[in-house]
């Protein structure tokens, strides 16, 4: 299932084999909250732009077109016609991000819909229910994702619910993979330390969770308001009691720079909505730092975004033109934009595991982890 075949540090080059095929990591996954990318962008685009793992949001698709269509029409890889691996949020970042619109139990959480208002309950058992539906290949434990900071009391008596909710989510899960009629009974789950910006509860919460046999974990409740080096601290103490023969995710993360200092403390599996959204908005990622498309300063420029780059985008379209799509307000910009941010991110990753092929990902970190963040 996941083998790390070199090392470099605490770096770890891996191969991880699931249902829908196998994953070269370390990995970013591109996120479809919705079984599709925002900027039309087709699953048949991300598999031109060298994606490996497409991610989908199950609270969202419970909500619309609704899990029963979803396996009606043959789960998710059949739906939007993705062949690769799928890995589906469980929709605990919800219980974050839809804090206004939700209320915790220990049976799970009753959510007012962002859409309409209708109530919804998700606890474990429903979640996995739903994920299962979807048939992904990775389905990801419900937890509870606390904004930063959060009180300790309150953070502590979250992560041990949490551990209770690991524990349904794997007894349920198991339950659904041995169904005649599962959609992927192959499924595998993956357990989710949280704990806040605690270092105790973190340590505590992933030794116990680690108990739980899983067949990866995360890092979970990062990046969600706290500073960059508080999240890095927390993975360096996370990460030495994390199985050393499972794959490891940082949910939610995040720029070309946290992605380059999570692989180097032990990360394996990325996600993060941030290039599709930044280029939605005009912010182009390249191989000398960021630079805002909509700047005056581009309007006659005639190179591509990136001269080194080989997406759709710069194959054939200069900054100049696409500075004139987001002017104009045409679609074709946000596609455009998304699809090169994208290939961007997915290049990233396969620069990262050539350089610890090779043994030189310490020289490509120190090259590229504070250059690719700058503005240009």
């Amino acid at each position: 299932m996941f083998e790390v075949i070199k090392t470099e540090g605490k770096a770890r080059r891996g191969v991880f084999q699931c249902a829908h095929g196998v994953v070269q990591t370390p990995v970013f996954m591109n996120v479809g909250t919705q079984a599709a990318i925002k900027g039309a962008v087709s699953s048949h685009d991300l598999e031109a732009i060298g994606c490996q793992v497409e991610l989908s949001n199950t609270y969202h698709l419970h909500l619309r077109p609704g899990n029963d269509v979803v396996r009606a029409m043959g789960g998710l890889h059949a739906f939007m016609d993705w062949k690769g691996p799928i890995l589906t949020d469980s929709g605990g970042f919800q219980v974050f991000s839809l804090s206004g619109l939700r209320k915790i139990r220990e049976e799970g959480v009753t959510f007012a819909s962002h859409i309409d208002g209708r109530r919804i309950f998700m606890g474990p058992e429903e979640s996995m229910q739903i994920q299962s539906d979807l048939g992904s290949d990775i389905a990801m434990a419900f937890d509870e994702c606390v904004e930063n900071p959060a009180a300790y009391d309150y953070a502590k008596a979250s992560c041990e619910r949490t551990l209770r909710w690991l524990e349904r989510c794997k007894k349920e899960h198991d339950r659904l993979n041995a169904l005649p009629d599962t959609v992927n009974p192959k499924q595998m789950l993956f357990g989710i330390n949280q704990g806040a910006t605690y270092p105790d509860l973190r340590v505590w919460h992933m030794k116990e969770t680690a108990k739980i046999d899983c067949d990866g974990y995360a890092i979970g409740g990062l990046a969600v308001g706290e500073p960059t080096q508080v999240m890095y601290d927390i993975i360096d103490v996370v990460e030495p009691h994390m199985p050393k023969d499972k794959p490891r995710y940082l949910m939610g993360v995040g720029t070309p720079s946290n992605i380059i200092e999570a692989v180097a403390r032990g990360v394996d599996f990325f996600d993060c909505v941030m290039p599709a959204r930044n280029a939605r908005h005009g912010k182009l990622y390249t191989w000398e730092g960021t630079i805002n498309i909509k700047n005056e300063k581009y309007k006659t420029d005639a190179s591509p975004i990136d001269p080194t780059c080989d997406c759709p985008a710069c194959r054939s379209f200069s900054r100049a033109y696409l500075r004139h799509l987001f002017a104009a307000g045409e679609m074709l910009a946000m596609r455009l934009a998304v699809l090169h941010n994208l290939h961007f991110y997915n290049e990233l990753m396969a620069r990262i595991r050539k350089s610890l092929d090779e043994g030189t990902f310490d020289q490509f970190r120190a090259e590229y982890s504070g250059k690719l963040d700058r503005r240009l």
